[in-house]
């Protein structure tokens, strides 16, 4: 259950009731108040989760939980059937974000222009930006 002050944390409602869509068949609906219980318990779980994770990067006199501080603390926790496909997650990740770190890559190789000159760029929208955002608030 969550502790007293810790009411605000929660999960996008909007986000939790798309993956209920996706995983429950059509014909199948959630009231308001399961969906809250499950979220309450999703919470809960991954409060266990990081607990158990930041002691295990504790123990090794860490200060940043890593993904296998995750994958170890889900298997203290009884959950290491489901490593293998997080691991395959992990994996698909890390190609995704390296294509992604390319693709960028190639968009500032493609500008024609120096870091200097995006930056400079960069700065001029961000003011026009907030001059727009001023302007309409007035």
């Amino acid at each position: 259950m969550i502790e007293p002050g810790q009411d605000e944390i929660s999960l996008p409602k909007a986000t939790v009731q798309k993956i209920l869509g996706e995983i429950l068949p059509r014909e199948y609906g959630f009231t308001k108040d399961a969906r809250e219980a499950l979220i309450e318990c999703c919470i809960e779980f991954l409060m266990i989760v990081s607990t158990e994770s930041n002691d295990i990067a504790d123990k090794e006199l860490k200060k940043t939980i890593s993904t296998e501080h995750v994958l170890h603390a889900l298997e203290n926790l009884g959950f290491g059937e489901y490593v293998p496909t997080l691991n395959e997650f992990i994996d698909q990740f890390k190609i995704n974000n390296k294509i992604k770190e390319r693709r960028i890559g190639n968009k500032f190789q493609n500008s024609g222009m120096t870091e200097e000159e995006l930056l400079k760029k960069q700065e001029e929208l961000f003011k026009a930006s907030r001059d727009k955002l001023r302007q309409q608030n007035n």
